[in-house]
């Protein structure tokens, strides 16, 4: 993987996750005084953040640009993070989302919504493969078919953000997102022919 004070990424890598035992908050401490000290946080969130952009603009190639220019934002933006702030997860997300909103306003008429069910996470048989993508398409599509704001918060949850890192990313109220994601959780449930779900939205 590229280093991130020269952030270049070709391409999705999965990575073991190294510094494992250290808590974020401990290296972006060390990242805020030390440029090297960064890559340990890059490795841990370059997969995650690439495959939220994947998701939101549907172009591997796209995905990696706005992937890039996430990390240099976030690197260039690290002596400003505010350790009573966010967390690092949310506020990196915070980043995304607004690189991502800048990157459809920029967006070329003749991308696909197909390449990112050619995104596969390992090397798989062909089977397994079409298998795969038939599944990411099914998940784009459904996407595609709720509201906005619906699909933003889905988009978050499915890259592993709470209720709360995901109300600091769109600055709603936690209250707001749950009332969010459960009117998605009824449409989707609509969509795919499904009963309601009596539980309310959980917090996972």
């Amino acid at each position: 993987m590229t280093h991130p004070t020269n952030i270049a990424i070709t391409s999705p890598v999965r990575t073991p996750v190294l510094d494992g035992e250290i808590d974020d908050a401990d290296l972006v401490v060390a990242a805020k005084h030390d440029r090297a000290a960064f890559a340990p946080l890059y490795r841990r969130y370059a997969d995650p953040v690439f495959r939220y952009c994947l998701r939101r603009l549907g172009d591997r190639e796209d995905a990696e640009d706005a992937t890039t220019q996430v990390f240099t934002n976030a690197l260039a933006a690290m002596p400003r993070y505010r350790d009573d702030g966010p967390s690092f997860r949310s506020w990196l997300f915070a980043i995304a989302h607004n690189v991502l909103v800048d990157a459809e306003r920029k967006r070329r008429p003749n991308h696909t919504l197909e390449v990112a069910g050619s995104i596969v996470d390992h090397t798989p048989g062909p089977e397994e493969a079409a298998l795969a993508a038939e599944v990411r398409r099914d998940v784009r599509a459904l996407l595609d078919a709720v509201a906005p704001d619906q699909r933003r918060v889905l988009e978050l949850r499915l890259a592993g953000l709470s209720t709360a890192e995901i109300g600091r990313v769109l600055d709603r109220p936690p209250a707001a997102i749950r009332g969010i994601q459960l009117r998605a959780e009824i449409r989707l449930r609509s969509l795919l022919g499904v009963a309601p779900s009596e539980r309310g939205t959980g917090d996972a």
